[in-house]
């Protein structure tokens, strides 16, 4: 009877999901990598502000999206096995290297888990660097998006993205393209997360919403 009257929350039973819009872009010199910040559990957001960029090595992040627990526990073991990749060859480990580590675990557990990485970095070797390492496919690419939110926003960063992009100009293409897909999908909203990479090393900024640029239809 009880359990009729208060039937269970479905939240409460139902996987914790990153929902989200990732998207990373090379620029001149580096690349930027940008999230949103709303994780929901089936129909309720259960976190408005995570932090969906993890960081893999000092000039290496990946952004997260599907389970927010498998995406969570990739990152991890990743970040290890790179840290003892760098001391075995003492020296900072190559974005490609941080890449292919993903994407085994990621094919290798493909039934089992259900997440998608972007993963973007600098290193002296190949410069700023994106790979998407969907299903266990690695592929390299100028600029990369994942995630609920992508969807709204393929014919927006097609159209706008253009090669050798300033950082400034890089990082506005970023917050925007975030924006129109927070603006969209119900599975994204909060804050933008943005990290921008290049040979001096990371600069993190969080863009609150009162922040975000407007757009027509707001």
């Amino acid at each position: 009877m009880s359990e009729e009257l208060f039937p269970e929350p479905g939240w409460l039973s139902e996987e914790v999901k990153t929902g989200t819009t990732i998207i990373a872009v090379t620029f001149d010199g580096g690349v930027v990598i940008g999230s949103d910040s709303r994780v929901s559990a089936g129909e309720s957001v259960v976190n408005r502000v995570m932090n969906k960029l993890s960081p893999l090595h000092d000039k290496i992040y990946c952004a997260l999206s599907g389970s927010a627990a498998d995406a969570q526990t990739i990152a991890e073991i990743v970040n290890y096995q790179l840290d003892v990749h760098s001391i075995e060859v003492e020296d900072d480990p190559l974005v490609c290297s941080a890449a292919t580590l993903v994407k085994n675990i990621s094919y290798k557990y493909k039934e089992e888990l259900s997440a998608h990485l972007i993963v973007a970095g600098w290193d002296k070797k190949g410069g700023g660097q994106v790979y998407a390492t969907l299903s266990g496919l690695l592929t390299k690419q100028p600029f990369a998006i994942g995630g609920s939110g992508s969807f709204y926003i393929n014919g927006f960063v097609d159209a706008e993205y253009k090669k050798n992009m300033t950082k400034r100009e890089c990082q506005e293409f970023v917050v925007n393209a975030l924006t129109l897909a927070m603006g969209r999908d119900g599975s994204s909203g909060g804050v933008a997360y943005v990290v921008t990479i290049d040979k001096d090393g990371t600069e993190e900024k969080c863009v609150l919403g009162n922040e975000l640029p407007k757009f027509f239809d707001e």
